[in-house]
């Protein structure tokens, strides 16, 4: 898996490793499939009660949440939801950038959270987000378009990530949900400790 730490500190911009690294839609493909292994993996154990799991988090704060949910901790699943809406939609992006199409409005879906309450929905939703981020890099043409970028997005995005073409979109949303690793493994060991304990 890619050592994405540098690129979230801002020590280089994701453009630029793609570049430096000649990232390639088999890479993409290859570090996406290993994030959904990982995340599949974290289910051994589990039962449904612990995806649906409501965790302690003292530090909870999304102000984009609907009211009443800013400070809740998310669960197994919510997280699920979430990162794999991130991914998907570096993946949209790439999709239509690779192909010049310097899309601006974000191609994002979310699966409701709430409906993620069981072990067999929350692998579904990672066998089913596998699928959609290897079918946006199967619409690459053979010879991508690597100097279009993201329109629309705020001169403060591009200084601290920096301008984004298809492999650079895709590696900043599987960068998030990479980043959400220790999150989610946080409100796994919660899960599993609460039921030993109860």
């Amino acid at each position: 898996m890619i050592d994405f730490t540098p690129m979230r500190n801002s020590e280089i911009k994701y453009i630029e490793y793609a570049t430096q690294e000649n990232i390639t839609q088999a890479d993409l493909k290859k570090n996406s499939d290993e994030s959904i292994d990982f995340l599949l993996g974290l289910l051994d154990g589990m039962i449904d009660a612990d995806v649906a799991f409501e965790p302690v988090d003292e530090e909870a704060n999304d102000p984009y949440a609907v009211e009443g949910e800013e400070g809740i901790g998310w669960t197994f699943g919510h997280l699920i939801a979430h990162v794999t809406a991130s991914t998907e939609e570096g993946a949209a992006f790439s999709s239509l950038l690779a192909r010049g199409i310097p899309a601006s409005e974000r191609p994002r879906y979310e699966t409701a959270w709430r409906d993620m309450d069981s072990i067999d929905k929350v692998r579904q939703r990672l066998e089913e987000s596998r699928r959609i981020r290897n079918a946006y890099l199967e619409t690459w043409p053979d010879t991508p378009l690597l100097d279009v970028h993201r329109s629309g997005v705020s001169e403060r995005f591009i200084n601290k990530f920096g301008n984004m073409n298809a492999p650079a979109a895709f590696l900043f949303g599987l960068s998030h949900e990479v980043g959400h690793y220790d999150q989610i493994k946080e409100v796994r060991n919660q899960a599993l400790q609460a039921r030993q304990t109860a």
